[in-house]
């Protein structure tokens, strides 16, 4: 039997959607996502209005996100499957990863979510690191698993994508889905054009990311799509000692070269004003 106070006891409790500050339920819930109707370009007539108000929620995504990361060590961003159960091969995995990026020295980030997310969190927390979860609004409810210390929550994925990346000095991916391989393709991309600088990217899960290895060299390198370089931008491996020392080594490998960079840049500077001083007294 309904009661007259809006709730109905006779379904159980109502899906709830948290968007910042604000608790949404039942007739409160919308339809669609904040990306959705930012890409729709149907409602092109009312563009003048409600996008740029949308710029500037857009803007402070951004904003909230540099000032919550801005203090972050170190940090590894951990990819896999939400739908992973917790007993899973890659569950386990990702947990003992995330375990050990922390008794290395790096906060852990995530998409925040459930099953590989939400194993990378917890190893990472239960090792005494930092766990970090980066939200998103989805049409249905994911929430933030309990292992993070650390949450955001977005509702745009560029401006989320951004934060995985800037703050982040490598990516590990486990067995996912198509948002897992988006991330993937998109650090490949961003390494292979030189838009980030040297970043790792380690795929954890032979049996699972063999066939696409293989279709990239048979196919798509094979074809002159990509080059034999571009291989060798991915590490692979099941080991987690291997992935967390690969990321060690390119981490301290990139240290020293911007130290030399530094060191040949002072050198210069120094010879170029003796250069200038003994023209001076020669004059």
């Amino acid at each position: 039997m309904s009661q007259s106070n809006g709730r109905d006891t006779d379904h159980g409790p109502a899906e709830v959607r948290h968007r910042g500050a604000v608790t949404l339920r039942r007739r409160a819930l919308p339809t669609s996502t904040a990306d959705e109707r930012l890409l729709d370009s149907r409602g092109r007539a009312d563009w003048k209005t409600r996008d740029a108000w949308r710029a500037l929620r857009i803007l402070s995504e951004f904003v909230e996100g540099f000032d919550t990361m801005a203090d972050l060590p170190s940090a590894v961003s951990v990819f896999g499957s939400a739908r992973s159960k917790p007993d899973s091969a890659e569950c386990q995995l990702a947990e003992q990863l995330g375990a050990a990026l922390a008794r290395a020295g790096y906060a852990v980030i995530t998409g925040g979510g459930p099953g590989v997310m939400e194993a990378a969190n917890r190893g990472a927390s239960e090792a005494g690191g930092l766990s970090v979860g980066l939200g998103i609004e989805l049409p249905f409810e994911q929430g933030l698993n309990d292992w993070v210390d650390l949450a955001i929550n977005f509702r745009y994925f560029f401006a989320r994508k951004t934060m995985f990346v800037k703050y982040a000095q490598a990516f590990v991916v486990l067995p996912g889905g198509f948002g897992t391989m988006d991330e993937l393709f998109e650090a490949l991309t961003l390494v292979q054009t030189g838009k980030v600088t040297r970043f790792p990217v380690v795929l954890m899960g032979t049996d699972y990311w063999r066939g696409l290895l293989d279709w990239l060299r048979d196919t798509m390198a094979a074809d002159g799509k990509i080059g034999p370089v571009d291989l060798e931008l991915i590490c692979l491996t099941d080991d987690v000692d291997a992935a967390v020392r690969h990321i060690v080594e390119a981490e301290a490998q990139l240290s020293a070269e911007q130290e030399a960079i530094r060191e040949e840049a002072v050198a210069r500077t120094a010879a170029d004003q003796r250069a200038a001083a003994d023209e001076s007294r020669e004059d």
